[in-house]
């Protein structure tokens, strides 16, 4: 009997080794692999949504997470994204939210669901400080206080 190739994972080395593999496989873009691409993505989203740890962070914690796993500095981030080196300090210390099409690339990128960074989380930014919700202040507000 023949042993198969990828199993359902089993434990958190099995993981990092797959997502890894997948990672490479990515990167090298073959046509050929396209099943076992699809095969890996399948294997990790099932381990990802059976072991999440991400369900009670804010997408600032889970985007520092995933930046620490893959050894991206800020400056890598903002290449990723298309974004200045200011943006990406000013959405790491909480200044600013995620627009649309940025958490679009960090799930692209990351292969999340684009759920992990499109939750609300509180910013401190001065100006912004009084929203709740980060996806009011991707503008800046002419907003009357009551």
């Amino acid at each position: 009997m023949e042993t198969l190739k990828y199993t359902v994972i089993k434990d958190v080395e099995q993981y990092k080794k797959y997502c890894n593999i997948l990672e490479e496989l990515i990167l090298n873009d073959h046509k050929a692999i396209k099943d076992e691409i699809e095969l890996l993505t399948l294997l990790i989203e099932k381990w990802d949504k059976e072991h999440s740890t991400f369900i009670d962070s804010d997408p600032i914690v889970i985007l520092k997470t995933l930046m620490d796993e893959h050894g991206l500095k800020a400056r890598d981030l903002g290449e990723i994204l298309e974004l200045s080196k200011g943006t990406i300090s000013k959405i790491l210390n909480y200044h600013k939210g995620l627009s649309k099409d940025t958490i679009r690339r960090l799930s692209d990128y990351f292969k999340l669901s684009q759920e992990a960074f499109n939750r609300p989380y509180r910013l401190i930014h001065e100006v912004n400080r009084h929203f709740r919700n980060a996806s009011l202040m991707n503008t800046r507000k002419n907003m009357i206080e009551v």
